[in-house]
């Protein structure tokens, strides 16, 4: 398939705004609610793209309170029992009134959205909190998503959307929602079969009268792309941010944009807004701050995040938090020269373990994906390493399961990946062992344990399917614990596993309003921070699905807020 050519971007040149935002992932939330509010604004993007790290997402947005989840849940989510929740989850990880905010914001957020794009939502009932067990923690899930979107009201802008990073076969719509029941197509087709089926007709019928549905994160960057453009507010790709510029008294008055290798000043009367995406490609800071093991650009985020808006911050003075954390994600391994690939429900899946290079598990598979790298990188730092990792599972789950977004039951793994040596097949426990470089006896006896355990459906070691968001990706059709099978008979294979992420979660110190906070607890006045440029406003963890875009998005819409109010105070001391 032709490359589609990418429009040239406009020229940029000197100019003056209210409000310069840095990034055009959730960026673009920014814009939307600062141009609602009367603001004049501009949108710089790095790359060629539009939509950053949140067009290669799965698209869903964690935003307790709003009207969605009444609207489909015909019932409302009190903010004091998600304020229980984030407050149970997140500890003194990051400031209270962080957490705070994002709730009292939340609802309007969503209802600014519904204003200024096209797009509808809708919520993803059952998909549970990841820490449902905590106070205030809903097993039914407080996520929601952007239903399938016609990317065809881009127009000419159309090949200016960032790609995403899976692509289904033929043109068909998957939400993330309806993905839990194609993967169980083999297992549940009265319920897998309608979906796929609908998903098939809108994505070729949409083909045939010229229209182009998306899900997930393209659908959701493409509506927020499609209300900037209805909104006129222009949109320099192409243009990276060299400089913040400051007055006497340290006041953030504009910055220094470069496109084509020209400079540029962008004079602000309001602020600038860095939504610039964190630092998920600067190998250099990942290995300082993380691990020294991390895989080169094995990040799931934009190629353009390698943390320029978190430098120029610190130029500035800005404080920095949670550098050693991201959003964790365990993927496939990657061919030669090629990247990692989505794992998302395989863990969960009966019928599979994952061992560590001693042949033994170590965790409960069906963590969430966060607590899953972030425990890969406690073992380092407490001495054990991970080493390497395996997704070990038999035939009868190749049979069951849709594997790598992309292998349909019962299709074999591809060549390629036994040749790479990614992936091994045996007809034995011993024989596998062998293959993967592990001590065959204690293979052996990981097959033996989790079997057994598998057998009384409790996992004595982990408790793996003992929480709610464990099941979601379970299969229901396995009784008495959906997440547990044992693995008897052969074939058995085994798949190398890699730790990748969907970007990195620490970023500059924001307060409240999403303004930067420099290191001696000071406010840089005229400069905010949002998205993965600003320290994870959940600290150390990651509440539910969505939660990295629900902060961005939520948090765009304060700082908006903020500088129409700063313009307002002005006006009145004039």
């Amino acid at each position: 398939m032709a490359k589609k050519q990418i429009p040239p971007t406009a020229v940029a040149h000197d100019m003056s705004v209210d409000l310069l935002v840095v990034g055009s992932g959730t960026g673009m939330a920014a814009a939307l609610a600062a141009n609602e509010l009367g603001l004049s604004t501009l949108i710089i993007e790095k790359t060629s793209y539009v939509g950053g790290s949140t067009a290669r997402s799965g698209g869903a947005f964690w935003i307790p309170g709003s009207s969605i989840l009444s609207k489909f849940g015909k019932r409302t989510d009190p903010l004091p029992a998600a304020s229980d929740y984030i407050r149970s989850v997140v500890g003194d990880t990051a400031p209270a009134d962080r957490g705070q905010a994002f709730l009292e914001n939340g609802a309007a957020t969503v209802e600014m959205l519904s204003r200024t794009t096209p797009m509808r939502f809708f919520w993803a009932k059952g998909y549970s909190d990841y820490h449902p067990e905590k106070p205030g923690g809903r097993a039914e899930g407080r996520t929601c998503e952007c239903r399938p979107f016609d990317a065809s009201v881009l127009g000419d802008e159309r090949a200016r959307l960032r790609p995403g990073v899976m692509e289904a076969p033929v043109p068909m719509p998957v939400t993330g929602a309806e993905y839990k029941w194609m993967n169980l197509m083999a297992k549940k087709p009265v319920k897998a079969v309608p979906r796929i089926l609908r998903r098939v007709v809108q994505g070729l019928g949409g083909m045939v009268i010229g229209r182009e549905y998306l899900a997930g994160g393209q659908a959701l960057a493409a509506g927020m792309f499609a209300g900037v453009l209805r909104a006129e507010i222009p949109m320099w790709t192409e243009t990276a941010l060299v400089r913040l510029l400051q007055d006497s008294d340290g006041k953030v008055i504009g910055a220094v944009a470069r496109q084509a290798g020209r400079d540029f000043t962008i004079s602000v009367r309001l602020g600038v807004v860095l939504a610039a995406g964190g630092f998920d490609h600067n190998v250099e800071w990942r290995r300082k701050y993380q691990s020294e093991n991390l895989v080169d650009h094995a990040s799931f985020g934009s190629e353009g995040d390698t943390g320029d808006a978190i430098a120029l911050s610190q130029d500035l003075g800005a404080g920095l938090e949670s550098m050693d954390q991201a959003w964790w994600f365990p993927a496939f391994a990657a061919l030669p020269g090629d990247k990692p690939l989505v794992m998302l429900a395989e863990r969960s899946l009966p019928g599979s373990f994952i061992v560590d290079q001693s042949g033994r598990r170590f965790i409960n598979e069906s963590v969430d994906y966060m607590s899953f790298g972030q425990e890969v990188l406690r073992r380092e730092r407490a001495g054990t390493p991970v080493e390497d990792m395996w997704i070990i599972f038999d035939q009868r789950y190749r049979n069951s399961y849709l594997l790598a977004g992309g292998l349909f039951p019962r299709q074999p793994l591809p060549k390629a990946w036994y040749e790479a040596g990614i992936a091994h097949s045996a007809d034995s426990a011993a024989a596998l062992a062998k293959l993967i470089d592990v001590p065959a006896e204690v293979l052996e006896e990981t097959f033996r344990t989790f079997n057994q355990s598998a057998a009384s459906g409790s996992d004595v070691d982990f408790h793996r399917g003992e929480s709610a968001y464990d099941r979601y990706y379970g299969d229901p059709t396995v009784a008495p614990n959906p997440n547990l099978r044992a693995l008897r008979e052969g074939p058995f294979f085994a798949v190398k596993m890699v730790l990748s992420d969907l970007g990195t979660c620490g970023g500059v110190t924001a307060d409240r309003s999403a303004r930067v906070v420099r290191e001696d607890g000071s406010v840089i006045d005229g400069l905010y921070a949002i998205g993965n440029t600003a320290a994870n406003a959940f600290g150390h963890t990651y509440p539910g699905a969505g939660a990295t875009i629900g902060q961005g998005l939520v948090y765009g819409y304060i700082a908006a807020h903020h500088a129409a109010a700063s313009r307002y105070a002005k006006t009145v001391n004039a």
